[in-house]
């Protein structure tokens, strides 16, 4: 979803434009110049629990938002900017693309299929799923593999949540997940750029992580189609391409999954993924970062500044497990 190998990505790809086209109504100015199956039990008895119910409706609120400690207290990316500057390979290459190409993305009905090593086998509606706890905001800090971040207020629960409620067996080592293959919606997936459908992978720790957040939403409303509706994870202290979207499938494994973009370039893109600033890229430096609607760069931050997931990784080599 983010990044890609080349010819896939061209070098104005990877960096903002000086001035973006009005149609595409994302950073304005110079600032940015030069800036780089199977069925099982379902979980109806959830639906009481107490999240809101909420709809597929672009821009609908979502009421009773709990304000996370987790939260940064860093100045958020305009809602804009993160609406219209995309990496989602489903829809397009181009960064600017997938909000036009996503706007008739339908998103209901949808059911996500819950199974391998695990106890409780499902195929759960989303917004049951949405219903499983009560929705909280987070503002994290985001990375891109290519330079540039952004700070959000995403929306949803710890993944935790989901994952006690499936009941993994104690041979589950890792979850996988699945995104949507419909070419017929996604013009993105008519290209062989990547292999589809795309197939993301955490270690199980990872995604018990109370850091680890099950997306549906951002800036209090529902996710937008061109950020991965209807819903996604986010990691934090991963570059995003590890944050699957439009999931449909989330299922339980004791070996390590082959993700699409380590399938895709080895060389360039590991299972593990964190934020690390001494492991450079092939094609570029991932020391610094730029700030979508900043000028000046910053300083890249071990695991994006999140020390509180250091643990996870203790007496492993953060370079050779990239």
């Amino acid at each position: 979803m983010l990044i890609g190998k080349p010819p896939a990505i061209p070098s104005s790809e990877i960096t903002p434009k000086a001035t973006y086209l009005n149609r595409r109504n994302f950073l304005a100015g110079a600032a940015i110049a030069g800036a780089a199956a199977v069925t099982g039990v379902a979980f109806h008895d959830l639906a009481d629990l107490v999240a809101p119910a909420l709809t597929a409706h672009a821009n609908a609120k979502i009421d009773g938002l709990q304000k996370s400690g987790f939260s940064t207290t860093e100045k958020e990316t305009p809602y804009k900017d993160v609406t219209n500057y995309n990496n989602f390979y489903e829809f397009s290459t181009d960064k600017y693309e997938p909000a036009g190409l996503a706007k008739n993305f339908k998103t209901r009905p949808w059911t996500v299929t819950i199974d391998g090593l695990v106890k409780k086998k499902q195929v759960l509606d989303v917004d049951a799923i949405i219903k499983m706890a009560a929705p909280e905001e987070r503002i994290y800090r985001h990375r891109c593999v290519e330079g540039w971040s952004i700070v959000v207020p995403w929306v949803g629960f710890s993944l935790s949540e989901l994952i006690k409620r499936a009941d993994p067996l104690p041979k589950a080592k890792f979850v996988e997940f699945t995104t949507l293959y419909d070419p017929k919606q996604m013009p993105g997936q008519r290209t062989s750029v990547l292999k589809w459908p795309y197939v993301e992978g955490l270690r199980m720790d990872e995604a018990m992580h109370p850091l680890a957040l099950l997306c549906f939403g951002l800036y209090g409303e529902v996710l937008p189609n061109q950020d991965g509706a209807p819903l996604r994870i986010v990691l934090p202290w991963k570059y995003g391409f590890k944050s699957a979207k439009s999931i449909v499938r989330i299922r339980f494994t004791g070996d390590q999954p082959m993700n699409t973009w380590q399938q895709s370039a080895p060389g360039e893109y590991g299972f593990y993924s964190n934020v690390n600033p001494n492991v450079d890229h092939p094609r570029w430096s991932q020391a610094k970062e730029r700030r979508l609607g900043e000028f000046l760069k910053r300083p890249t931050l071990m695991f994006n500044g999140y020390d509180q997931v250091a643990s996870l990784y203790s007496g492993m080599d953060l370079k050779k497990n990239f």
